[in-house]
């Protein structure tokens, strides 16, 4: 009887967690979505990619400031040397050079398509531990990949068709990098997760990237580059707090009460979201053959998914 109690209290626990975690995982999915619609937009109003990302990032540095300050303040033990390392080495692959590459590919390229090309990060995730860690790709996720990048080319067509010219495989080409370059940061996160903690960790990246950003800006842009319409700075803000650091964190709590895999299924109403809010508010084009290759990418990555959270 106690058992029985006891395991009924467990499992209502456990549903408490899940509704939550699903309406967090869920804010974050459209968080990040929103983020080439804001960039987007920012590019419409006079901003160039060097100057918006320095600007996300001016705004966001804080909040992570903040958090750090407020970990450290909880006790926490400094960090070695290697891990020191490692939030440096991570926070520039997995956040400032992803992001970087991000935005200068944005320039060329629609934001629907854009999300999906990020979305292919479980894809080259799969791949990266296989070289790695010397794992074997069954036929079922090959499978599965193939159609993630037959529906990429299906979108890639469809972009190709509404915007002439060369500068749509330019942009393909940076988002794919900055694709990788974030896979690669996932494949070498996970050990300092563990070894550092998620919110710490995160924050302390975080604010590498962000310094990154900004240094880039001073070495490469006048100050005189500051001299942007209000709206630009809006939508920098806008960016921060609502594509940067609330995503960020939310993810991290959602992963914390259903799990990275839920929360990486959940995370996939992502890139249909984006394609919506693009023709809602950049009024880009939607036609049956960018339907039919986001529903292949979406297919194929489901199904990696599933088969990691299967593992």
């Amino acid at each position: 009887m106690v058992k029985q109690l006891t395991a009924t209290s467990e499992k209502s626990a456990v549903n408490r967690d899940v509704l939550p975690g699903v309406v967090l995982a869920l804010l974050a999915a459209l968080g990040f979505s929103l983020k080439a619609i804001l960039v987007k937009l920012a590019y419409l109003s006079g901003a160039d990619a060097v100057t918006l990302l320095a600007l996300r990032m001016a705004f966001s540095a804080p909040f992570f400031i903040g958090v750090a300050l407020w970990i450290r303040h909880q006790h926490a033990e400094p960090l070695n040397t290697h891990d020191r390392w490692l939030v440096l080495g991570l926070g520039l692959v997995g956040y400032y050079l992803s992001s970087a590459l991000d935005f200068l590919g944005l320039q060329y390229i629609s934001a629907g398509l854009e999300r999906l090309i990020l979305f292919l990060y479980p894809t080259l995730t799969v791949i990266l531990s296989a070289l790695i860690y010397k794992r074997r790709i069954g036929k079922k996720l090959i499978a599965a990949m193939a159609l993630s990048y037959v529906g990429i080319a299906l979108v890639f067509l469809h972009d190709a068709g509404v915007k002439e010219g060369g500068s749509i495989v330019l942009g393909a080409t940076l988002v794919f990098l900055s694709t990788l370059s974030y896979s690669i940061y996932l494949v070498g996160a996970g050990h300092a997760i563990r070894r550092i903690g998620t919110v710490r960790f995160t924050a302390y990246a975080m604010i590498v990237a962000s310094a990154a950003c900004l240094l880039q800006f001073v070495v490469m842009r006048p100050l005189s580059a500051l001299d942007l319409p209000r709206q630009v700075y809006e939508l920098a803000l806008a960016m921060a707090i609502f594509s940067t650091v609330l995503p960020v964190f939310l993810l991290s709590y959602a992963i914390k009460r259903i799990g990275a895999g839920s929360a990486s299924l959940i995370g996939s109403i992502g890139p249909v979201s984006t394609i919506y809010l693009a023709y809602l508010f950049l009024h880009e084009s939607v036609s049956l053959l960018q339907i039919a290759g986001s529903t292949l990418v979406l297919a194929g990555v489901l199904v990696i998914s599933l088969n990691s959270r299967k593992t």
